[in-house]
């Protein structure tokens, strides 16, 4: 076996090999502050050990042994030596900080006969037995997995029965009668007594940690951090300092900066004669900070300088673990501190201003994702959530208010002042009303495309979508959970972003953009080379992506336009129609409509270029619900009464059922529906047209994109764009007005991407639609994959994430790439970009910057996430070519 245990002075430093705590320890010992001597067992050895059947292997046990006896000479103390032990903590250190590791252990080495050596030394038995205590209690918690719930309630009977308030009361002699009492659980609940061998104790306590690192809270953490399994965990084992040896010592953590606003001030608590579990047990209330300048000054003052030197040295905020030792300063840990995404950007912000760091360093520091927190209302960081159940997080942001099943009844109570959740099993463009008035939606069908997660991420609205848990009862309007009723009128939170369903109304904190968020997303533009555009469908959607940074309209989903509860019966009326006239009839009355949409975009875009997509649904999506009409239909039949609505009924769901289809969106839509019925996208056209002329009869320059959807042939494009050509050429003749226009494509099935190089000869851009061309190649329908397997195949590995959430590269991606290629070969100044729900993705836009697309889209409250993304991608490839001339060059 390789060398897997090094001593504090002689490791390399490296995170993948030492972990996140063991390299910082090398670091902090290596420039000479006061660090408690140890040794780290590497991550390597925990890989070793799983190959090795969760067994500690004897070449690594040999060098544990060797580093424990230089571990010995150096603090002059020999472990399980009861005249002078030597005592050590022992903690787990991943790569990357991860909740649901193994606790620390404190203390570990002490038995009957090295407590009482302990005593001796430190003429403080008391100490001395609550030590002892301490250990057994850590120990059995977490190696031998006894509840910690036993010894905390046999030490408050202990308490009660004896008349102490508070634990520091106990004496020595108490804490020699607890010990035998936690001796008891042990033994009652592990058949075994507890280990008196101070190495089997180290040894059990080095198998724990590597054990842990597999437990279900860190795989869960793994799973959404994206963290490999592979890393492994160091172990540290560090020689003990004790805080709780009289009023001269303590300990705390400490906070080089405020990890909650990012103010560049200390920030932490402590507490006197404690040790390190006291600050977080809860048991006593620790001091802030501050007030160790009072106590004791000059170990203050050390702290302080300590502090600057290790944020100067790390180049970030740093979380210290401190001990103070009969007025002596140790220093256990520091890591780079968690903060939330405000305190990030003004950290990474103002670590640039102190010329600490550079903005591109700056801008690598924040991760995209957490930019979401600032752009909706959020659940505050510091309540303890407790959810009812859970869904797909559609759309960000938390709200709370009254549950309501009906769209109308939304619409109403809403217009009272009153604030509520929409809970429908899905929703269509008829509810559109309820979502507007709604503060969120939740859905107990449907996946992260559904209608009621695109509307609500347009509008910026929270939304749960697949919440399957949901037993929605629209007749008795309630839902439940489980054995939990919730009816109309009770009040519920929900977070869009976690997907989380919580009970009763919860804090919350307001979006903030700060002058520091704006500046970084400043520096962000001078870095990326990306555009950045919005999905934007109308003058309120692109006044918000202009206002988060937009250049430009990358998708206008047309079909949007037609959801307002004024324009659906008109819709309907179109599409049911029977002869040319009847639909020619409805479609006069769409297009002023229409035209009034695009001129409010163009005008509010103000010379930026705007993609507007041709009706692309199924027609399906604006017809009442089959079945909904059948039962309407029977109970008619039933009630042998008012015959004329029956005949109504009656011919609607004959209608209906003409339009059905076995699978709708393979159905008649996109470009299909233009070339069937060719009138419907010579409105849009049309209107169009009609717009561009009366925005440039205002001054307003206008640059429109005309895009065909789902095309899959050529020919099909082909006759789409004679069309477009036609009703242009005809509107500008009429009106006078004239404008350069390009017509393209969006590219969403993978015959499309194959044959790029054909569709290219008709089309001025290709635009990537990476929603549809995941379900084409996949042969996933999104709402039912998400909602039935989807998240078990992420769970079991079968597939490493969710697809429809980050961009498939290894076959979406390369169908992608492949039309990419194909496309410019053809037409070199092809303008490409993608407008799927991945141009709003960290890693898909990394990967569409390393392929060389032009653009990405996406919502608009995620473009200041794409333009912090773009700039990272850029800089990262920058790096790896300085990385990739450099070796080559050796």
């Amino acid at each position: 076996m390789n060398k897997v245990v090094y001593m504090f002075n002689e490791g390399n430093g490296t995170k993948e090999l030492l972990g996140g705590k063991g390299a910082n320890l090398v670091e902090m010992t290596r420039i000479g502050l006061p660090v408690p001597y140890g040794f780290t067992i590497s991550t390597e050895a925990c890989n070793s050990y799983f190959k090795a059947g969760n067994c500690i292997p004897r070449e690594m046990e040999f060098q544990v042994l060797e580093s424990l006896k230089k571990l010995e000479e150096e603090t002059g103390k020999r472990f399980g030596d009861p005249s002078n032990p030597l005592l050590v903590s022992v903690r787990s250190g991943a790569v990357h900080s991860m909740p649901g590791m193994m606790d620390t252990i404190l203390n570990l080495g002490m038995n009957d006969e090295t407590v009482e050596g302990l005593a001796t030394l430190t003429k403080n038995p008391r100490f001395a037995y609550d030590s002892y205590r301490r250990f057994i209690q850590m120990f059995s918690d977490v190696v031998l997995k006894v509840d910690v719930f036993y010894f905390e309630q046999f030490l408050e009977e202990y308490r009660t029965e004896r008349g102490y308030s508070s634990d520091p009361e106990l004496l020595a002699e108490d804490w020699q009668k607890v010990i035998i009492g936690y001796k008891k659980i042990v033994k009652k609940h592990t058949k075994r007594t507890f280990p008196e061998d101070p190495k089997e104790q180290l040894f059990l306590s080095i198998s724990a940690v590597f054990d842990s690192w597999n437990n279900q809270r860190a795989i869960v953490y793994r799973r959404l951090n994206k963290i490999s399994d592979h890393l492994g965990t160091a172990v540290n084992i560090q020689s003990m300092v004790f805080g709780n040896m009289g009023n001269d010592s303590g300990t705390g953590v400490g906070f080089t900066r405020d990890p909650s606003t990012g103010e560049p001030k200390l920030y932490g608590e402590y507490l006197i004669n404690a040790q390190g579990e006291d600050v977080v047990a809860g048991i006593r209330t620790p001091q802030p900070i501050s007030s160790l300048q009072e106590e004791m000054p000059e170990v203050f003052q050390q702290f302080v300088n300590t502090c600057r030197l290790l944020e100067e040295h790390f180049r970030d905020m740093q979380d210290i673990e401190f001990t103070v030792e009969r007025g002596q300063l140790f220093i256990l840990q520091t890591r780079v501190g968690k903060r939330t995404a405000q305190a990030a950007i003004r950290i990474a912000v103002d670590l640039v201003n102190e010329q600490i760091i550079s903005k591109k360093e700056a801008l690598l520091r924040i991760d995209p994702d957490q930019l979401n927190q600032l752009l909706h209302r959020r659940i505050d960081d510091t309540f303890v959530r407790k959810p009812l159940t859970k869904g797909l997080p559609a759309s960000p942001g938390a709200a709370t208010g009254q549950v309501v099943f009906d769209s109308s009844e939304a619409e109403r109570l809403s217009k009272d002042g009153k604030k509520v959740i929409l809970v429908r099993p899905e929703t269509t463009p008829e509810d559109i009303n309820g979502i507007v008035a709604s503060q969120a939606t939740i859905t107990s069908r449907g996946g992260m495309t559904s209608h009621a997660a695109v509307v609500a991420r347009g509008m910026g609205k929270a939304c749960i979508c697949g919440c399957e848990s949901l037993n929605i009862d629209l007749k008795l309007k309630q839902f439940k959970v489980g054995d939990v009723i919730v009816k109309q009128g009770d009040v519920i939170t929900i977070d869009g972003s976690t997907g989380e369903v919580i009970l009763g109304e919860v804090p919350m904190i307001d979006p903030e953009l700060s002058n520091e968020f704006k500046l970084l997303l400043t520096w962000a533009d001078g870095h990326r080379k990306l555009r950045v555009r919005a999905n934007a469908d109308s003058r309120e959607d692109s006044i918000i992506a202009l206002e988060f940074g937009a250049e430009g309209i990358g998708l206008c989903r047309t079909e949007h336009m037609f959801m307002d509860e004024d324009r659906i019966p008109i819709v309907q009326d179109m599409i049911l129609a029977e002869t040319i006239e009847e639909r020619e009839e409805a479609l006069s009355k769409l297009l002023p409509m229409q035209q009034g949409d695009f001129e409010h975009i163009f005008e509010v875009m103000d010379g930026n270029p705007v993609t507007i997509r041709l009706l692309d649904p199924p027609l399906h999506e604006f017809l009442p619900d089959k079945e909904e009409l059948i039962i309407e239909f029977t109970k008619l039949q039933m009630l042998k009464s008012n015959f004329q609505e029956l005949n109504k009924k009656k011919e609607l769901l004959r209608k209906v059922s003409h339009l059905d289809e076995f699978n709708p969106m393979l159905g008649l839509r996109g470009c299909r529906l233009g070339m069937i019925y060719p009138e419907i996208y010579i409105m849009q056209v049309k209107a169009i047209f009609y717009a561009i002329a009366n925005v440039l009869e205002k001054g307003i320059e206008v640059k429109p994109e005309i895009m065909i959807p789902l095309v899959g042939h050529v020919n099909e494009l082909k006759e789409m764009r004679q069309l477009v050509i036609t009703a242009g050429e005809q509107i500008f003749e009429e009106t006078g007005h004239n404008c350069n226009y390009l017509i393209g494509t969006m590219i969403e099935v993978p015959r499309a991407a194959l044959t790029a190089d054909n569709i290219a000869k008709e089309a001025d851009f290709f635009s990537f639609g990476t929603n549809d061309l995941t379900q084409t190649t996949f042969g996933y329908s999104r709402d039912d994959a998400e909602g039935k397997f989807l998240q078990t195949y992420i769970d079991n590995k079968v597939l490493p994430e969710n697809p429809f959430v980050s961009l498939d590269q290894e076959a979406v991606g390369k169908l992608v790439e492949t039309g990419l290629k194909l496309g410019k070969d053809t037409k070199r100044g092809l303008k490409t970009g993608i407008c799927g729900e991945h141009g709003g993705e960290k890693q898909s836009i990394q990967f569409c910057h390393d392929i060389g697309l032009d653009y990405v889209s996406c919502s608009p409250y995620r473009v200041p996430l794409a333009r912090l993304a773009a700039a990272q991608a850029n800089i990262k490839s920058e790096q790896k070519q300085c990385i990739d001339k450099l070796q080559t060059h050796i």
